[in-house]
């Protein structure tokens, strides 16, 4: 069967000269393999990459987001009424999600797999009303989306998050998040809501976290304050951060975060919310295509 597919690229990320090249590649592979192919292009943080999945047109079998997990995001947030098979080209910043699902990088095989693949089920969380398909934070790993400049992301990728947490270490405060699962209150410097093993790029958090059940990888961090933060970066860094005795690792279909002020809550590599928040696995699955 000939699948009909709508690409929506984030001009910035499909900005460099490599990363068109690749994109050429895929879709000139796609059309060997007899697909139909329509791309658009959104400028980032614009809002647009949410509006075009939704308003796709009924006859693209597949939506293919060509960006990092950002893009991604936007795109299963728009398609959410309307739910059709996804795919990834990963042109991000860390590509946390292709990373997770192996997607490989090579042009003909991510074709062979649009082209072809069937899309298997994944469980998406949800905090507030907005999907996510990596994780979902409050704390200083949310501080630090907060103070990444997009600007210097468009042009340096992880130097800018490198900034930011030089930024936030030198600003820090300590805020105490109450996190109540399954009716205990649990007391952290900082939550993260995994739905995948992986943080950042390689770095595992969550070992048990699987994209395909139903549940979410809670990772609190107990303790606060500037040296804290850098144990749990080398901790992290070192791929010990989950066997650390001031981790706590919980699962559960749903979390209800609080603290004394308005701390930002990010979902997938964006700011979407201010505590208290509900964080929830989401009420159906959607349908990735992955290796």
């Amino acid at each position: 069967m000939r699948r009909r597919a709508l690409i929506i690229v984030n001009a910035a990320a499909g900005r460099s000269g490599s990363s068109r090249r690749r994109l050429g590649r895929v879709v000139a592979a796609l059309e060997r393999r007899g697909c139909a192919v329509v791309l658009r292009r959104v400028a980032p943080a614009s809002g647009d990459a949410e509006r075009l999945a939704r308003e796709a047109e009924a006859d693209f079998d597949i939506i293919v987001a060509a960006g990092g997990d950002g893009t991604l995001n936007a795109v299963v947030n728009g398609m959410e009424a309307a739910p059709r098979p996804i795919a990834l080209l990963p042109f991000g910043t860390a590509n946390v999600l292709a990373r997770e699902i192996g997607l490989p990088r090579d042009p003909e095989r991510l074709a062979d797999l649009i082209a072809a693949a069937p899309a298997r089920p994944i469980w998406p969380g949800r905090v507030g009303d907005r999907l996510f398909l990596t994780m979902a934070s409050s704390g200083f790993d949310a501080e630090t989306v907060a103070a990444v400049n997009s600007r210097l992301k468009r042009h340096t990728g992880r130097l800018a998050f490198a900034w930011a947490i030089l930024v936030c270490l030198w600003r820090y405060r300590a805020c105490e998040l109450c996190v109540r699962v399954d009716g205990v209150d649990h007391r952290a410097a900082a939550v993260i809501a995994a739905k995948g093993r992986l943080y950042a790029g390689p770095y595992v958090i969550a070992p048990r976290a699987d994209l395909a059940e139903p549940i979410l990888d809670l990772v609190l961090f107990q303790r606060s304050g500037r040296l804290a933060v850098l144990r749990y970066l080398g901790a992290l860094l070192l791929g010990r951060l989950p066997r650390r005795r001031d981790i706590v690792l919980l699962r559960s279909r749903e979390a209800f975060a609080s603290a004394a002020k308005a701390v930002p809550v990010q979902a997938d590599g964006e700011i979407v919310a201010c505590l208290p928040v509900r964080i929830a696995i989401a009420e159906q699955p959607l349908r990735l295509v992955r290796p």
